[in-house]
């Protein structure tokens, strides 16, 4: 028999997410029962780490208790916003070194002459000309031994941090990439000048000179300063006992510490996309297969969309100005979070944001020094935030945060109350816009469909938001304020792998178009693969996606298919959902530009429901069914991390998943 003090060590049972804000830091424990345990601290600015070890220790979670922690970070969109990545120089074929400069010659906005798109990441003078050309039809011109002394010879001149190479039609044929790239390696190892060099047939395989070149210049960008954070965080994680974390990319799933150091660009949108997979599983729980999401912080509002109970994800969008075609959860970020401050303009209208007064000073209501007035003063003003003591370490004051809101309703000679309600209507109206063009510029009437609000925020101001849009249930999900670390903890490690197609649909066979899903799945790489231990082979899952367009188009959509089917098939399935977001269909052939593959690991379990804490209403049960308690609007419920608002007109029913589902009786 064996002595207790001989027994093996537990298992791993908890996972862990991480979600680092502007202003707080979330943390969510997922146990393997099912439950969920959480805690929030303010975030630290100068060292995000600390705020990560902070939030681990207050929420009593020890390293070997640990199988994983999943981290959101906003190191690459900060980055990009400060301009303080790495010393790039690009390498691009001659006659095309100006591509980041030209983008694609549209105007910043349409009808604002003065208007100036964001500049390029790397200056003219940091990109180098290289005498080659390959077309579709083959090699035009060879790049030759002597054409890559020369461009070695300029890059070294440079002395650069790191080398980003896109040369034209590279997606067809990297070859001419490779032997340039080979050579650098060689000659600034030589030189004692070692340095990360990308490739744009790594980087993104696809057509579009200007998006191929902007997403390796990213990734060349932001690589060093990721892999020195994840590094270090990585360290300091250790020294506590505690396992390196798994990154979040802006496609939803994971990444290891080490494979995310070399997949900069794909971190872009990491922390948004933590919450809009926290809302998906929220929604598939409720048997909803599509859903808006609207994440309310201290900094910002990030408004989503589920689509067939999973994030909707797309190729491109910009951070920053600099646009980076990679495949993203969808989300578009406003100013619009409890910590945006309220002001006058010129012209004496009011405006809220894009100035945030974040974790430090915080608003005026916090007592950390802020004296400027934001959204969260107007709540607090308006008693919806009710004054006292709150997690993170947090004290409201009404006083202070109705000395902060009189700045602005003296100017408008109104009292506090009306100018707190002002502040609240007009980030409503921001975040309104927002979850329109989400929603109708993809085929979606969000009259039809549910309004999934969280954040700290976003119970606040979910019945606003909702009659602005005519949207008639609002779902406020357990765990509300910290979804987006419970969307991280969950989330499964996913490798992401893409390979050029460019033909049309009808001059591909069957064969041929399994062919080239087979060719994706071999780009992935031993140590890039998901890991394949006993406990996760038999929950891998690989999906694949066509990339698939009228012929002549600009645009392309995604089309989920399986090896096997018939490309007329996928054609079908293209037009019916080019109807569908569109509106119309073509009588033109279909082309298929790109096939596109993930590989997951399965999600961690997670049951949403749990024991009803201070300050909530709480679940009646019978004969073991959840009775629901109901409320009449108007009403507040203060949750352990959010606050609820029941508006006049709706009523609020407790769900037996936890949380509340909103109905407006208009």
């Amino acid at each position: 028999m064996t002595a207790p003090n001989d027994m093996p060590p537990l298992a791993p049972r908890i996972a862990a997410g991480i979600d680092v804000g502007g202003t707080f830091t979330d943390l969510a424990a997922l146990h393997a029962d099912g439950t969920v345990h959480t805690s929030k601290v303010l975030s630290v600015a100068s060292d995000r780490s600390a705020g990560v070890l902070q939030a681990l220790q207050e929420g009593a979670v020890e390293g070997a208790q640990l199988a994983h922690i999943a981290h959101g970070t906003t190191v690459v969109t900060n980055l990009l916003l400060e301009r303080a990545g790495a010393r790039v120089v690009a390498c691009a074929t001659e006659g095309f070194t100006d591509v980041l400069e030209l983008r694609r010659q549209e105007r910043a906005a349409l009808y604002d002459l003065a208007a100036q798109h964001a500049r390029p990441l790397v200056e003219p003078a940091q990109v180098i000309a290289v005498r080659e050309r390959i077309t579709p039809d083959g090699v035009v011109t060879p790049l030759t031994d002597a054409a890559i002394a020369d461009v070695v010879a300029a890059v070294m001149a440079q002395r650069p941090d790191t080398v980003a190479i896109t040369l034209l039609h590279a997606y067809g044929d990297p070859s001419h990439e490779r032997r340039l790239r080979d050579a650098l390696q060689a000659a600034l190892s030589a030189a004692g000048m070692p340095c990360d060099i990308v490739c744009s047939h790594e980087a993104l395989p696809e057509i579009r000179e200007y998006e191929r070149m902007a997403t390796t210049v990213a990734e060349a960008y932001a690589r060093p300063a990721v892999r020195r954070y994840l590094a270090g965080l990585s360290e300091r994680l250790a020294q506590h006992g505690y396992p390196a974390p798994r990154v979040m990319t802006s496609a939803g799933g994971t990444l290891s510490a080490h494979d995310a150091a070399t997949h900069a660009a794909a971190l872009a949108l990491s922390g948004p996309a933590g919450g809009v997979t926290g809302a998906a599983a929220i929604a598939r729980a409720l048997g909803e297969s599509r859903a808006l999401t609207i994440d309310i912080g201290g900094t910002s509002a990030d408004v989503g969309l589920i689509d067939d109970g999973e994030p909707l994800v797309e190729r491109g969008g910009g951070v920053a100005g600099i646009p980076i075609a990679l495949p993203r959860v969808l989300v578009e970020a406003v100013a619009a979070g409890g910590g945006s401050i309220a002001w006058l303009d010129d012209g004496g209208a009011l405006r809220t944001g894009p100035m945030s007064a974040g974790a430090s000073p915080g608003p005026a209501a916090y007592g950390r020094g802020g004296v400027r007035p934001t959204v969260t003063d107007a709540h607090v003003v308006l008693g919806t935030i009710a004054a006292g003591d709150w997690s993170g370490g947090v004290h409201i004051s009404l006083e202070r945060a109705r000395h902060a809101i009189d700045t602005i309703a003296g100017p408008l000679g109104v009292s506090p109350e009306r100018a707190a309600e002002a502040i609240i209507a007009t980030a409503d109206a921001t975040m309104a816009r927002a979850l329109r063009r989400v929603s109708v510029e993809r085929g979606v009437d969000p009259r039809d469909v549910l309004l999934i609000a969280f954040g700290g925020g976003g119970p606040l101001h979910a019945c606003g938001l909702a009659e602005r849009l005519g949207m008639t249930r609002v779902i406020v999900p357990p765990h509300a304020g910290v979804l987006s670390a419970v969307g991280l903890a969950l989330a499964p490690e996913r490798r992401e792998a893409l390979v050029s197609v460019m033909q049309r649909a009808d001059a591909l066979t069957t064969e041929g178009l399994a062919q080239r899903l087979d060719a994706v799945a071999a780009t992935w790489r031993t140590h890039d693969d998901v890991r394949d231990d006993a406990e996760t082979a038999d929950a891998l899952e690989v999906r694949w996606w066509v990339r698939a367009r009228y012929e002549g188009q600009g645009y392309e959509l995604d089309i989920p298919v399986r090896p096997g089917d018939a490309p007329a098939e996928i054609a079908q399935r293209f037009v019916a959902r080019h109807l569908q977001r569109a509106g119309f269909v073509l009588d033109r052939a279909v082309e298929f530009i790109s096939a596109r593959a993930t590989r997951s690991s399965a999600p961690w379990p997670v049951h949403f429901a749990r024991p009803v804490r201070d300050g909530e209403l709480p679940t009646e049960v019978d004969d073991g069914r959840a009775m629901t308690r109901v409320l009449e609007g108007p009403a507040v419920v203060r949750l352990p991390d959010a606050t609820m608002r029941v508006a006049a007109g709706w009523t609020a029913r407790a769900l037996a998943i936890g949380g509340w589902m909103l109905e407006w009786h208009r």
